[in-house]
């Protein structure tokens, strides 16, 4: 455990002895809509589990996200600031399965001794989760790839908030209801561009594996140099296996990501084009973070339209020049 998980597991520790005692809602935070309710802080690590909590929390708590725009949270430690958003927070949410390897057995604790902490993960059945030998039998943390697991989180948040604040159980799970019913949509949206990417280009290469929930629900393979986890490097053997598997396949496009370094893939596209198979760029990806703040590619909706509209045109599908809202920007022609 390095010195700043220590430092965040003691001072969790010290707040939740502190304020564990105390029962329902702690903040002091007036409502926007001037009706004098308080509101309480919902703190996450990721922004894809921000959006949620917002969706479902109304106006009756403010969120706030660790991880911003091009975090990986692989490689993530918490600051100083996190630490203090941790303490000050009366609910916490996290993705689990090892994702936020640098703090979670930190978050783990500091629930164990008292604040109300939560993996969303908890609320995916087991037999959902994809296990990977590459990650020495662990089940696979990129659970948002697939938008029918992530909708199970969204009812997870709603349950837990509704425990926390039981007198707006109703409108938690009515929130809820409703985003998973956009979600479902989304779903279909999905389904329906990358089925529609001719069966000999239905390959997705990547930086990292960050797809395998997307690859199972959507039924397109995926390849990347790099494992489950950004925290490994690739070697040389890593780079020619995926120029092999470019060259006999003919893919023609591959795909960088927003919060992981591109120096890799580029060596792979160009020793393809050493094997005189031209492999264009498809896009950048939103895998481990969402878009900026403030745009439709910073909602998880906006990232899920973006990533399916981007891989489906890239790799020859007819999809919507805006996508599955009509919000995705265009730059000469193609989807940024």
């Amino acid at each position: 455990m390095n010195s700043a998980t220590c430092r965040l597991l003691l001072l969790l520790q010290i707040a939740a002895c502190c304020g564990g005692c105390s029962g329902g809602k702690t903040s002091q935070n007036a409502s926007p809509d001037g009706s004098g309710e308080e509101r309480y802080t919902i703190v996450t690590t990721t922004a894809m589990i921000a959006d949620i909590a917002a969706e479902v929390a109304g106006d009756h708590a403010d969120v706030v996200s660790l991880m911003g725009t091009g975090v990986d949270p692989h490689l993530y430690r918490p600051t100083t600031s996190d630490t203090t958003k941790l303490i000050g927070a009366d609910v916490i949410f996290y993705t689990g399965l090892l994702l936020e390897g640098g703090m979670e057995e930190a978050l783990e604790r500091a629930g164990e001794n008292g604040k109300p902490v939560y993996a969303v993960s908890d609320g995916i059945e087991e037999t959902d989760l994809i296990v990977s030998e590459a990650f020495d039998g662990h089940p696979d943390p990129h659970v948002w790839g697939d938008v029918s697991l992530w909708s199970d989180c969204v009812e997870f948040i709603a349950e837990k908030l509704s425990e926390y604040d039981p007198a707006h159980a109703e409108e938690y799970r009515a929130n809820a209801e409703r985003y998973r019913g956009e979600l479902a949509e989304l779903d279909a949206y999905v389904r329906e561009v990358i089925g529609g990417i001719p069966e000999q280009k239905r390959y997705l290469v990547t930086a990292h594996d960050a797809f395998s929930y997307f690859s199972r629900a959507y039924g397109i393979p995926v390849r990347s140099v790099l494992g489950i986890t950004t925290e490994s490097e690739a070697g040389v053997d890593d780079v020619n296996r995926l120029v092999d598997f470019l060259v006999e396949n003919q893919v023609p496009a591959v795909f960088v990501e927003s919060s992981v370094n591109k120096r890799n893939l580029e060596a792979v596209i160009a020793g393809a084009e050493d094997r005189e198979w031209t492999v264009k760029r498809g896009g950048t990806l939103y895998s481990d973070a969402m878009g900026a703040p403030g745009t439709y590619e910073g909602t998880y909706i906006g990232m899920i339209d973006h990533n399916a509209t981007m891989i489906a045109r890239a790799l020859g599908g007819d999809v919507p020049e805006t996508g599955f809202r009509g919000k995705l920007r265009l730059a000469s022609g193609k989807v940024e």
